[in-house]
């Protein structure tokens, strides 16, 4: 009589998948990234399609195409990668606007004429602080909307927010930031052009007018074309002086707000020991350094070509994702006082430009 055994189960089997990402860790950290980033890089995509084909802002299109897939934040296999690439890849992307930027540039703009320029930076700034404390609003408010201003649009807002208390109401302002200073660079972008040419402004005067006060960067190249090819280079050598200020005044921010930042991080995430905010954010040190290597001429021009063009996809990349993590309520939330800080800080830097321009004879 034969006896029965009982049918021993095999121990499941580790799939290939499986035992690739035991063996590379950082494998299985690109996977759990892989479904978030495609996310944001197809809403990036469609925003530059629709950019290219019916005209408009990518990072604006970018922006509200994310808010439209704001459910997706829910998704759990979404979440790391839409984290990073409003973060890292944010960073990243504003590392390599460097590349385009170097010393000769602000040699040939005139000691008299770059000093304008920064300081009507800083007063756009500092104006913006006040007025958010003026309007009841928080102190780092003021520093979102006097960056997004005063330097260079939506790309500022961004770099500014990465360096301060990672707070929902930070992000949700900033967010509102980028649609407004992105509207009102659009309008300045074609109300600028028409107001100087009324007014009698020569090119280079209005060159310098319109790259120290319109927020985009593309769009001072826009406007300053409708004024004339000479306008133009020199509205956009201006607005390259400006981006380059980027640096000190988000370093200036991080110290500000370190102590913060720390706080803020230790309360999101109690499980995790408090990391020492670094002194000088990473992503500055690098945009220092392509700066640096950009005036010793060591990029070609076809380098410095696909850096652009690589800088401002992932920043569309990184808008898609914040648009992502953002409900268009909590947007609504925020109230009317933003708009005022916006409004306000663009006719505010926009005075400062033409005053100086006016008394030192700046392009005469």
């Amino acid at each position: 009589m034969d006896t029965v055994r009982p049918a021993v189960s095999e121990p499941p089997r580790a799939s290939p998948a499986t035992g690739l990402a035991r063996r590379f860790p950082a494998l299985a950290a690109l996977r759990g990234l892989l479904p978030g980033v495609l996310v944001c890089v197809v809403i990036a995509s469609s925003a530059a399609f629709l950019s290219e084909h019916y005209g408009g802002p990518r990072l604006l299109y970018a922006l509200l195409l994310g808010l439209a897939f704001h459910f997706l934040s829910e998704l759990p296999r979404v979440h790391s990668g839409v984290e990073f690439c409003s973060r890292s890849l944010l960073r990243v992307g504003v590392a390599l606007l460097g590349v385009r930027i170097t010393v000769d540039q602000v040699t040939r703009l005139g000691w008299a004429t770059a000093a304008v320029v920064a300081i009507a930076v800083a007063m756009t700034v500092l104006l913006g602080i006040a007025l958010s404390r003026w309007l009841g609003r928080a102190s780092t408010e003021g520093v979102i909307t006097g960056a997004s201003v005063g330097i260079c649009g939506a790309s500022a807002a961004m770099a500014v927010s990465s360096v301060l208390p990672p707070t929902p109401e930070n992000q949700r302002f900033t967010l509102l930031a980028v649609v407004g200073v992105t509207v009102l660079s659009t309008v300045a972008m074609v109300v600028y052009p028409f107001a100087l040419s009324l007014a009698g402004l020569a090119a280079e005067p209005s060159g310098i007018v319109l790259g120290g006060t319109i927020h985009d960067v593309a769009q001072v190249v826009a406007a300053g074309m409708l004024l004339g090819p000479h306008a133009g280079d020199t509205a956009t050598v201006v607005k390259l002086f400006r981006v380059m200020l980027l640096v000190p005044v988000v370093l200036l921010v991080s110290l500000a707000y370190r102590s913060q930042r720390m706080a803020a991080r230790a309360a999101e995430d109690a499980s995790r020991p408090v990391r020492r905010a670094p002194l000088v954010p990473g992503f500055l040190l690098a945009f220092a350094g392509l700066v640096v290597l950009s005036s010793m001429h060591v990029f070609s021009a076809q380098t410095v070509a696909l850096a652009s063009a690589a800088s401002g996809w992932m920043l569309v990349v990184a808008i898609a994702a914040a648009g992502i993590k953002t409900s268009v309520k909590a947007l609504a939330d925020l109230g009317w006082q933003p708009v005022v800080m916006l409004v306000v800080e663009t006719v505010w830097i926009a005075a400062v430009m033409l005053l100086g321009v006016w008394i030192f004879a700046l392009g005469a």
